[in-house]
């Protein structure tokens, strides 16, 4: 085990913006491991941010990203508690990475409930005619279509997708992460993605359907 030093203290720190106990603690746990505390830290923050879940959130921050040559842009508005958090720069960055990542991975939804009732009930359709092409036994193909719905849930909502800076994170957990840190509920509330000459897309409703 590493010696738990003050400076590996502040190093965590430092890298979590988590307060000075809370990285002894993780420090502790993790048996000096730095990137093992990081992880502690992280899975305590998520279970911190569960608890804040139902505070209501009116303020926060609309953000935009527009990609290099100006071809494809995005429109999110991310809400907290109070505007002392909403113009602190933590909470300006993770607007920004948003913004950024709906622009890479294009998300159809923001969260599993908003996944409309017609296309899960298409999407289930085409994971259990696949599973029985396939020739997969009919007692596990509920199992298998539950799966691979999973999957889908990563594809297109917002809260499930990998986050396109670090895909050991979803979003969903990116947003804890700062929930905890910021000591404030965040909520995704709405977002458009714009790409030129997709007309399209938009006039057959391919947007975030919180938008309004």
């Amino acid at each position: 085990m590493a010696e738990i030093t003050a400076a590996l203290v502040k190093d965590l720190r430092d890298r979590t913006g988590a307060g000075m106990m809370e990285c002894k603690k993780a420090l502790v746990e993790a048996k000096g491991d730095i990137a093992e505390a990081e992880v502690v830290l992280r899975k305590h923050g998520i279970s911190l941010a569960d608890k804040k879940s139902a505070r209501v959130t009116r303020q926060g921050l609309i953000g935009t990203y527009i990609h290099h040559g100006g071809q494809l842009g995005v429109l999110v508005e991310i809400n907290c508690e109070s505007d002392f958090v909403a113009r602190t720069d933590d909470f300006k960055e993770l607007v920004h990475d948003v913004a950024m990542h709906i622009a890479a991975a294009d998300p159809r939804f923001i969260r599993k409930e908003d996944v409309t009732e017609d296309v899960m009930a298409k999407e289930r359709e085409i994971a259990r005619d696949r599973a029985v092409l396939e020739g997969k036994p009919e007692k596990i193909l509920d199992k298998i279509v539950e799966g691979r719905l999973g999957k889908f849930y990563e594809e297109v909502c917002l809260l499930e997708q990998p986050f396109v800076k670090e895909a050991t994170l979803t979003v969903g957990q990116l947003v804890k992460t700062k929930i905890a840190k910021l000591q404030e509920n965040i909520t995704i509330s709405r977002f458009v993605r714009f790409k030129v000459g997709d007309v399209a897309a938009m006039e057959a409703g391919h947007e975030s359907p919180a938008l309004s």
